[in-house]
């Protein structure tokens, strides 16, 4: 593959340098997924797991929350009980509303 650099202008210069990092950048990051799943198939055929021989336990990504409570005015605004409360929640509280009367 041969580009001749000078005859590109700046913009043409400067997509290829993102497009290069990029590039670069998924291939460490594929390269480090082969390693894992290398480093895993040796463990498993040792009798363990790479969490048990590196002593980190695996991350496990929680899944999303479910809605519990909708805004009367506008259900399409809805809220899981975690974190924060939504403004739509807290007026509702304060103009007399229970937590029950927006349940879903």
């Amino acid at each position: 593959m041969d580009i001749d650099l000078n005859t590109l202008s700046l913009k043409e210069l400067k997509d290829l340098q993102s497009q290069v990092g990029k590039a670069i950048s998924s291939f460490e990051d594929r390269r480090k997924k082969e390693a894992i799943l290398e480093l895993e198939e040796k463990a498993r055929t040792l009798g363990f797991s790479l969490s048990e021989l590196t002593g980190i336990a695996t991350v496990r990504k929680r899944a999303p929350a479910t809605a519990k409570f909708a805004n009367p005015a506008d259900s399409s605004e809805t809220w899981s009980g975690r974190g924060r409360k939504p403004r739509w929640f807290e007026l509702a509280l304060k103009s007399g509303s229970k937590p029950e009367d927006m349940a879903i």
